[in-house]
């Protein structure tokens, strides 16, 4: 009865997680490519995974015949041969012709995934983005434009964006499931690499892609997201202008906007900036950029995009994301002082 209550147990579980499989939003998945570079590793998973199920069923089949028809009927030792050549070649050269089959097309798109030549040519016209990650979150410097966001990478579609990446602090990794990736971030060496976004898929993703670090790389790793915001080149180019011409902090718009802004001035602006330039080194960034935080689709990566999220956010940033390093660095904040800095924060929008 315990072995059946066993069983019971891990059948239910089984329909549990064959269920929860399919939940999720669309393009959360490597099993549905959005560009390039997603579509190459989703066809070699294809082919590595038809090869080993073709591989298992050729072994079953192979078993069952052998079982059936060489079963022992009787007490009596069989003839004993030894090995046949024939055989021993057989499964010998097989395995290496499914090795060559997979190890072919594998060996040619990681040489084609590696080529970064046109990001690292002088004066180059390639859309570079410099990824810099950090303890919880990420900063996205278009060194071509002159710019600089956090937390939200906005790209073109239909062309080859090319990535820096590099952590400041520990290991993290750099991957957007749907579109290809991962690729480590380290301290002490820069990865190169590129993806490709594709407009049809964009669109069917609502022109919003969902990033992650896919390195352990501390109690809130799970909670290291980011988004993608895909465009076309017109509107994107419209989007670099429109963030060039911001040339310093944006007016309030309200009284009580400018309250908080006037709090922000003393309390924040120490660490997060409210303009694109990228005048600020790199290792001197102690936090992302907010110049274009109305325009985004979350807050801290994770939370819905409102003024009660960015007040619980402000209130207790632990509670959300445990050892990132905003905690502490502010004083306490009243309820009209919370008011009045998520209505400054949600004016911050870029005009394009």
């Amino acid at each position: 009865m315990k072995r059946l209550a066993k069983w019971r147990l891990i059948s239910l579980f089984a329909i549990l997680a064959l269920i929860l499989s399919g939940c999720g939003e669309p393009f959360l998945s490597t099993l549905q490519p959005a560009g390039e570079v997603a579509d190459m590793q989703y066809g070699l998973m294809k082919l590595s995974t038809y090869i080993m199920v073709g591989v298992i069923l050729v072994v079953m089949i192979i078993f069952v015949l052998v079982f059936f028809r060489f079963r022992r009927k009787d007490d009596k030792i069989p003839k004993q041969v030894e090995g046949s050549h024939k055989l021993e070649i057989i499964w010998t050269v097989i395995p290496i012709l499914l090795l060559l089959i997979l190890a072919v097309p594998t060996v040619a798109a990681t040489f084609k995934l590696a080529d970064v030549s046109k990001m690292d040519q002088k004066n180059t016209k390639a859309l570079v983005i410099n990824v810099r990650s950090h303890l919880y979150w990420w900063d996205f410097e278009y060194p071509g434009q002159k710019i600089v966001t956090s937390q939200e990478l906005v790209v073109p579609t239909n062309e080859k964006v090319y990535f820096s990446l590099k952590s400041m602090d520990v290991k993290h990794a750099f991957w957007i499931p749907a579109v290809g990736g991962k690729m480590d971030t380290n301290t002490d060496n820069i990865n190169k690499f590129w993806l490709e976004f594709d407009s049809k898929k964009a669109d069917e993703a609502g022109n919003l892609f969902y990033g992650k670090c896919a390195e352990l790389c501390g109690p809130s790793h799970a909670l290291m997201d980011f988004k993608v915001k895909t465009m076309s080149r017109d509107q994107f180019d419209s989007w670099v202008k429109a963030m060039q011409n911001v040339k310093e902090p944006q007016k309030a718009d309200s009284a009580v906007a400018q309250q908080g802004q006037e709090i922000f001035n003393k309390s924040c602006v120490a660490c997060h900036a409210v303009t694109p330039q990228n005048n600020k080194p790199e290792a001197a960034r102690l936090a992302p950029n907010l110049t274009n935080f109305g325009d985004r689709s979350r807050v801290a990566g994770i939370l819905d995009h409102n003024k009660t999220e960015i007040k619980n956010w402000i209130r207790n940033p632990e509670t959300y994301k445990p050892g990132n390093k905003m905690t502490g660095k502010y004083p306490e904040m009243s309820e009209d002082q919370l008011n009045a800095l998520s209505e400054y924060l949600m004016g911050l929008k870029v005009q394009q």
